[in-house]
């Protein structure tokens, strides 16, 4: 019997897994169902994409939507909208807006603001603010697909300012420090190397207002 589909896109060059060639796609109920010669099928709706690419949708997994705060720029609308349009099909969102992700509130604001008004899947970063012993219920609120560390000033008071800080906040989520053994000695050589940078508005990360870490020293870590 033959198969049939909602929708078949026919003799593009799709790109997948396994590389790229002439195939066709048999889409049933909003998802795919088939790739490959489908010649016999037949479908609601057949598109020629004969000369197009046919690429799977694109995880971003850093956007900046604005909202809340300066929806001006952007909002949740019309950042999911230009996904959408981009082949974007998920995004994650990031947590410095106005106010700033950092409470399950916050989290909760998003998701309802999203709802019905963003055509791509979505989830939301939060960021390190809030007590250390909150992490474990922040982490795992619906809606989250990560805790951002922020190693350097950005919007708001978000900068996680030691080293030491960094390495026992990532500790609680993920049970170890992700910083090593070499990554420690290269930040302590950092240190020990900081130059003085007049003028300069950069604050080191490692502490000390108005210097910047050596990048010999920082390019060594790498």
């Amino acid at each position: 019997m033959a198969q049939t589909f909602d929708l078949i896109l026919k003799n593009g060059l799709v790109v997948n897994h396994d590389g790229e060639g002439v195939r066709d796609v048999g889409v049933k109920g909003g998802k795919i169902a088939e790739i490959g010669s489908l010649s016999g099928a037949s479908a609601g709706e057949v598109i020629d994409c004969a000369g197009l690419h046919v690429l799977p949708g694109v995880i971003d997994t850093q956007v900046h939507f604005r909202e809340p705060g300066p929806t001006h720029k952007e909002d949740l609308e019309s950042g999911g909208r230009a996904a959408v349009l981009g082949g974007i099909t998920a995004v994650f969102e990031m947590p410095n807006t106005n106010p700033l992700t950092t409470t399950p509130e916050a989290i909760a604001d998003k998701l309802s603001r999203a709802k019905g008004r963003m055509q791509c899947d979505h989830a939301f970063m939060s960021a390190r603010r809030m007590r250390m012993r909150h992490l474990p219920e922040l982490e795992m609120l619906p809606g989250v697909c990560g805790v951002k560390i922020f190693m350097g000033a950005s919007t708001g008071d978000l900068w996680c300012r030691t080293m030491t800080a960094c390495a026992k906040f990532c500790a609680m989520g993920a049970g170890a420090s992700p910083f090593t053994p070499k990554m420690n000695s290269c930040c302590a050589r950092a240190r020990r190397s900081r130059a003085k940078a007049t003028g300069h508005p950069i604050r080191s990360a490692f502490g000390g207002s108005g210097s910047v870490v050596n990048e010999a020293a920082v390019a060594a870590c790498l």
